[in-house]
């Protein structure tokens, strides 16, 4: 790797921070067109020159979770901590567009009739749970606190609500088996074909302007989109199969095996309390069976992510900066984005 590229990077003049919590059109020609000159006047070379080669995964990095009034924004500690992290991240991309050889972001991706979806569910009244406050425990399907929508059983089984309701048991069961945390109702968001959906548009011009100065394609990764199962990380469902062991899900193996062959692995978006904790944690999971010496390559960035936090509600920081300490305490290395 060339002096050129490992230098940072001043960051381009059409960047504008005070746009980053806003959801607005790329101008892709004319970014492509700043990006080649760009890339002239700082001697930026292809990504397929470099001899470490350096992943920036990016994870979920979405309006419904990233735009203040969407479905799920993540207002942390400050209230505005997604759009903050955003800008951060926005900053980090330009200012190292010679170093990070390839981009891969994830996508929630949903439809409204999934399993921690209000719709899936129905009490005695025929009421559905109130999204965001509601955690669904084995308990309660066991006893019939909230059972499957009857409903729903057309679109998801073919008309089988029984196969439905066992496997609600089922799975809620073996969340609980596993210490994994509860069903957890969310409001309806990052649905597929949406504008929650997107990427933030200010990420998605950096990235598209990497992807032009480096000349790496960037990678997208949809996940989420199974209506039986969660899907916090990006390498594996929360549950991969049903009642009597029926598989409805597989682990990413071919994203995973992508990811661990480059040198360098820098991990940041959203929300470090659950997406990103979950994705890291499989990926250590994956490192441990391999080789734990690999941990070591894995950077992940903490002021480009922040924990969910709901003020009264819920609050999961605490949870956060303890799957980071165990993630550091593994060999992973927690940095900001000015480290680098």
């Amino acid at each position: 790797m060339t002096s050129s590229t490992r230098q940072q990077l001043p960051i381009p003049s059409h960047f504008d921070a005070n746009k980053v919590g806003e959801v607005w059109r790329v101008p892709y020609q004319q970014r492509a067109i700043e990006a080649q000159k760009w890339t002239t006047q700082h001697n930026i070379q292809p990504a397929a020159t470099d001899e470490m080669r350096v992943c920036l995964l990016l994870i979920d990095v979405q309006n419904t979770f990233c735009i203040p009034e969407f479905e799920l924004f993540v207002g942390g500690k400050s209230g505005q901590a997604a759009v903050e992290d955003n800008v951060r991240l926005c900053e980090f991309i330009y200012r190292n567009l010679g170093t990070i050889s390839k981009v891969i972001a994830t996508l929630d991706t949903h439809r409204a009739m999934q399993i921690f979806h209000p719709i899936f569910w129905v009490n005695d009244k025929g009421e559905h749970p109130e999204p965001a406050v509601t955690l669904i425990q084995f308990e309660d399907v066991k006893n019939g606190v909230w059972k499957v929508n009857p409903a729903i059983a057309e679109s998801l089984a073919d008309g089988d609500y029984q196969t439905l309701e066992k496997h609600a048991y089922h799975y809620t069961k073996q969340l609980s088996d596993e210490g994994r945390f509860p069903l957890t109702v969310w409001p309806y968001h990052s649905m597929f074909g949406g504008i929650g959906h997107g990427l933030v548009s200010a990420v998605e011009e950096a990235i598209f302007y990497h992807t032009i100065s480096r000349q790496s394609q960037a990678d997208f990764e949809l996940k989420g989109d199974h209506p039986l199962t969660e899907n916090y990380s990006v390498f594996k469902p929360e549950v991969l199969d049903s009642f009597g062991g029926r598989s409805i899900a597989q682990k990413n193996d071919r994203l995973i095996q992508n990811v661990l062959n480059f040198d360098r692995v820098i991990v940041a978006g959203q929300a470090k309390s659950h997406c990103v904790a979950w994705t890291v944690e499989d990926l250590l999971a994956e490192i441990q069976q391999r080789d734990s010496n690999l941990a070591q390559k894995i950077y992940l960035l903490e002021d480009c992510t922040s924990p969910v936090v709901v003020p009264g509600i819920v609050d999961y920081t605490e949870q956060a900066e303890t799957a980071f300490q165990r993630f550091a305490e593994a060999g992973m290395n927690r940095v900001k984005s000015t480290e680098i």
